[in-house]
């Protein structure tokens, strides 16, 4: 037997003794970490499995409430997304909490929808939600409120970069058209007409308002004193 082959078989040996050595002294410890381990990957698969259910559970009750809305059951219809709101999961409770405030003011309570919109605006979490509420409580306040408050209320959302500008620049525009101001309505819905990443219908609805302002700026043009 070479030297060599007698000194790796010395050197394994060693190694054996020492693994046995380090096994009855640190064994309970690796076992326990193994365990925990495992454990713990099992609690975080089960954690996620179980926040499926529950999401999946809130869509099946969200579909729900909104078949008793379509229905026009909107009593109940409020009923159930409130309940979503305190019980749901995933982003069912903010789309419940929309839900809810929608269906109240289609039962009449408008004051109380723009008040939920408006508490949607401080807590939903999301900007995008959160600045889709101030268009909402707007929308729902734009018969009440002066121009000066609406624009208040749509501060900020009116700029290119906001996906609901549009909305914005038209609860505006009708705004000033019920004050009178008709060039402060004009230029509200020529900002949707021009804005080529608008949605069809609501530039529709900027050319059907401007047909109808044209008249009227032309008369007030035309007026004596009026025209540039």
């Amino acid at each position: 037997m070479s030297d060599d082959l007698i000194f790796r078989e010395v050197d394994e040996d060693l190694r054996h003794e020492q693994l046995q050595k380090l096994w009855k002294k640190y064994g309970a410890y690796i076992v326990a970490v193994a365990v925990l381990i495992v454990a713990g990957v099992a609690g975080y698969k089960g954690w996620n499995w179980y926040q499926a259910r529950r999401a999946a559970d809130s869509g099946v009750r969200f579909e729900a409430a909104l078949r008793l809305a379509e229905e026009g059951r909107e009593a109940e219809a409020f009923k159930a997304f409130d309940a979503l709101a305190s019980s749901g999961s995933g982003g069912y409770p903010v789309l419940a909490r929309f839900a809810a405030a929608a269906a109240k003011a289609r039962g009449g309570d408008r004051a109380g929808a723009a008040a939920d919109y408006e508490a949607l605006a401080r807590g939903a979490g999301d900007p995008v939600l959160q600045d889709l509420a101030r268009v909402k409580a707007a929308l729902i306040l734009v018969d009440t409120e002066t121009y000066q408050s609406l624009e208040s209320r749509l501060s900020g959302i009116t700029v290119e970069a906001n996906p609901w500008r549009n909305a914005a620049w038209e609860i505006l525009g009708l705004a000033a058209y019920r004050a009178g101001d008709v060039e402060a309505a004009a230029a509200a819905f020529e900002k949707i007409a021009a804005d080529l990443g608008a949605a069809e219908e609501i530039r529709q609805r900027a050319d059907m308002m401007l047909a109808l302002i044209a008249p009227q700026r032309r008369a007030a043009a035309e007026a004596p004193g009026g025209g540039p």
